[in-house]
């Protein structure tokens, strides 16, 4: 009887390892992805639809198309995973069975736990929140505009730094930046997370009149009064305020127990099996894991799964290990970025931004559909190339 692989999540790191564990195992595996939407999305481009340099259309494809043939799709929630009995239960009542379970749950959006935050921001992290953002900055003439993170840990960590970089110079283009005054509102003592990139990208900041306020831990928004406070007791006066919200994990992995209070799951940084449940494993966003949650890191991590899980089902010894390796472009503006290359032991050493690495992320936008999630890895991507 051929094993029982069920991958909850059709986001890159659940659609690359279900199609490379069909390749790998064939026969001796039924696959099969639960997605509440069967829609795969591209969330790094929600930053360029922001500003008006994508259309929203091509960030969505029918997940069938992206998986290989066998591979079964149910396009239904999932509202809880019974270990003891190897299923998973759909929200429609059904149940599948697992030998195996991949968790590629990804992470969700809590706008509404910061007071205000809903009525007085906007934000990129959603299409819904990029399209909002769009219109309001093609009507934005000039002003305080505030750009923030309201809860750690969260996706893609460069993101907010590039958005500052980016909307300098987008306002630069429509001859308003004399008008405007950009504030990057850090939770940190830096710019973002990576402390060598910060030390990269700040003095660039400082050139281009980006100020950066930190210690700004976000409590409340004041949506009348076009304010934001912080938890240290601040106020930022905004006439614009974009800021990332709060994340967590899915409700079924909290529902399942097999998560922290967060709904992040405990997980081996080597083996991405869970902590308390061996034939559970983890990837991407869902992971408690201590590096970024981005589609870089669940590129990297679904091999490992899928060779591990493939080792399981053969009864061989595993050979694939997780060094923590991620790799991600970061805007620097004015057709210009850099790279982050690191793992768990070395931390990135970003090269001065050029136009090479800037026309590297355009390229990777432009072939992810057909390479990244059937895992056709251009051999540069394989070495080090993915996207944030």
């Amino acid at each position: 009887m051929p094993a029982e692989i069920v991958v909850l999540g059709g986001g890159v790191g659940g659609t690359l390892a279900a199609n490379l564990l069909s390749k790998e195992l064939g026969k001796d595996a039924h696959i099969t992805v639960v997605d509440p939407t069967g829609m795969h999305v591209y969330q790094p481009g929600f930053l360029y639809v922001a500003l008006g340099q994508a259309n929203g259309q091509w960030l969505a494809r029918d997940e069938r198309t992206l998986l290989r043939k066998g591979i079964d799709l149910a396009v239904e929630g999932a509202d809880k995973v019974d270990l003891s009995a190897g299923t998973v239960k759909l929200a429609g009542g059904a149940s599948i069975p697992f030998d195996h379970l991949v968790a590629a749950t990804g992470s969700r959006l809590m706008k509404g736990s910061i007071p205000g935050l809903i009525e007085g921001s906007y934000d990129f992290y959603s299409l819904d929140g990029a399209l909002r953002l769009r219109e309001a900055l093609r009507t934005f003439r000039g002003g305080r505009i505030k750009v923030g993170v309201a809860g750690i840990p969260y996706k893609c960590p460069p993101a907010p730094v590039e958005f500052v970089f980016m909307i300098d110079q987008n306002l630069r283009r429509r001859g308003i930046r004399d008008k405007s005054e950009i504030t990057l509102l850090s939770p940190l003592n830096r710019a973002f997370t990576i402390e060598s990139a910060s030390k990269l990208v700040q003095p660039l900041m400082q050139q281009r009149g980006i100020k950066l306020e930190t210690f700004f831990n976000v409590e409340s928004v004041d949506a009348g009064a076009h304010a934001v406070l912080s938890l240290e007791g601040d106020k930022a006066d905004y006439d614009l305020l974009v800021l990332v919200p709060p994340h967590k994990g899915q409700q079924v992995i909290i529902d399942s127990g097999l998560g922290d209070t967060g709904g992040w799951i405990p997980t081996d940084r080597v083996t991405l099996q869970h902590l308390e449940h061996d034939r559970v494993f983890a990837l991407g966003d869902a992971t408690n894991l201590p590096i970024s949650k981005s589609g870089s890191t669940a590129h990297f991590e679904a091999p490992v799964v899928a060779s591990r899980i493939a080792s399981l089902v053969r009864g061989t010894a595993p050979k694939a290990n997780y060094g923590g390796r991620v790799m991600c472009f970061l805007e620097t503006g004015n057709g210009k970025a850099t790279a982050l290359r690191f793992d768990y032991e070395h931390p990135p050493v970003p090269p001065i931004p050029s136009w090479h690495w800037h026309a590297a992320k355009w390229l990777f936008n432009r072939l992810y559909w057909v390479t990244v999630p059937q895992g056709r890895i251009p051999e540069r991507a394989s070495k080090g190339g993915s996207e944030s």
